[in-house]
């Protein structure tokens, strides 16, 4: 009898991960020393941001992505806190807006020029106050726009409308300990805690309700290894791979969850030399699709910021459908208001086949009374609000050579969306013979073939 290795078929068996060059690397960074468990970076496809050492206060570095190299000393930051900052997170609706939280018990909002900083950042567009004690988390709502969560070691969880400076919700009595974490459902109608008293919390925070709490025996167990640092998971739902990075280790391992027994499926490690002191991760649309890069992280070193690439490898150089499902774009599917009045909506998805291209953004502004103005992308002259097709006609359409111009127009769109079509087929077909292919190299590596 002989027993012979199955291998599971999946897409992301052979993702590695790979260090950029040295020269699009972020030199000279302090990155700070403080004692917290985040990530310590926040990065999206415009900016990256490093908490970093600063005397007399808090600060974090804001970089375009574009500025690799050494940076100077003397570059300007974000010093407006008068304690250390402890937590940075960007707004996913806007790239130029990013909270941060701090050992001042503060939690402020900032406005970031649209070509990075030329001097320092001191005043921020709003300052949120109503933690007792140091703010350690904060976590933009995932859909509706200007809500914002924080979190302080006086075990209360705050949630904001950035958009008048009010607090929204208050929940204060469902932690009786130190906060480690938390995290918003997909749809921003929940959020998931982690405690020191070892719990974890599924909570309503428009009802301030606990939905669960110590949940029963976990559906799949992983065990990593015997270090002590804390572990900084970073989900992908498209791909449905979570990255785990250990603080003070030199480690990236990834996992494929999947809806089957067993549940979790160790793909593969990154390891280099270097133990992390915090990591960033961009979202979908900041990605190379074009080289077949599903995920990219910015790992802090003592005095570096190091981007890893994560790969697929796949020779065509076609659009891989299969690797870049539609995935959640920066504009928001709710107002502060609506989603308080009890409404809750999935993110607005957007398509990464031609390479997402950003719209301008609109300065953060605050309102007492009334809620952000509207930060969506302009509309061209003539447009309708709100998607609704434009009534307007010009004179060159009412003319027959207006007619003949549509007409030739149509024949045009016609001709490119015969050859889309054609080349959707041509994907498809060398997506079943990659999958043949693969199941076939499978067999050889078991001795079937």
């Amino acid at each position: 009898m002989s027993f012979r290795k199955v291998v599971r078929q999946s897409k992301f068996r052979h993702v590695f991960g790979q260090p950029v060059k040295n020269d699009q690397c972020y030199e000279d960074i302090r990155v700070s020393r403080v004692t917290w468990d985040s990530t310590f970076c926040a990065v999206n496809p415009k900016f990256l941001a490093v908490i970093v050492e600063a005397s007399g206060g808090g600060a974090f570095l804001v970089l375009p992505l574009s500025k690799t190299g050494r940076i100077d000393k003397a570059y300007p930051t974000v010093c407006g806190h008068t304690g250390p900052v402890l937590d940075i997170d960007w707004c996913p609706h806007n790239d130029e807006v990013i909270a941060s939280g701090s050992e001042d018990c503060t939690v402020m909002v900032w406005q970031i020029p649209e070509n990075g900083l030329t001097s320092p950042l001191t005043e921020p567009v709003v300052v949120l106050e109503g933690h007792t004690k140091r703010v350690g988390i904060i976590a933009w709502h995932p859909t509706a726009r200007n809500v914002l969560l924080s979190a302080g070691c006086d075990n209360v969880v705050l949630i904001w409308n950035v958009g008048t400076a009010e607090e929204l919700y208050r929940l204060d009595s469902l932690h009786p300990d130190l906060i480690y974490n938390v995290s918003w459902n997909h749809n921003g109608s929940l959020f998931c805690s982690a405690c020191k008293d070892k719990s974890v919390r599924i909570i309503d925070p428009r009802r301030g309700t606990l939905v669960a709490e110590n949940l029963e025996e976990p559906m799949a167990l992983q065990e990593l290894d015997s270090s002590n640092g804390a572990l900084l998971p970073f989900y992908d739902p498209d791909t449905s791979v979570v990255y785990v990075c250990g603080k003070g280790d030199s480690s990236i391992r990834y996992f494929e969850i999947t809806e089957e027994p067993p549940y979790i499926h160790f793909l593969n490690t990154f390891t280099s030399k270097e133990p992390q002191r915090g990591m960033g991760s961009m979202p979908k649309r900041g990605l190379e699709v074009s080289k077949c890069e599903i995920a990219r992280f910015y790992k802090l070193h003592e005095r570096k910021c190091e981007p890893i690439v994560m790969t697929v490898p796949r020779k065509s150089d076609l659009f891989q459908d299969d690797l870049y499902p539609d995935t959640a774009g920066p504009e928001a599917a709710l107002e502060a208001e609506e989603w308080v009045s009890g409404r809750d909506a999935d993110p607005i998805l957007i398509s990464l086949r031609e390479a997402y291209v950003p719209s301008k953004q609109r300065d953060l502004k605050i309102s007492r009374r009334n809620v952000l103005s509207d930060s969506r992308p302009a509309m061209a002259p003539g447009s309708s609000h709100l998607g609704a097709p434009a009534s307007t006609t010009t004179a060159a359409d009412a003319t027959p050579s207006g007619s003949l111009a549509r007409a030739g127009e149509a024949g045009k769109l016609e001709e490119v969306m015969q050859e889309l079509r054609a080349l959707r087929a041509l994907v498809k077909e060398q997506g079943d013979r990659i999958c043949r292919l693969e199941e076939q190299l499978g067999r050889m590596e078991n001795g079937d073939a």
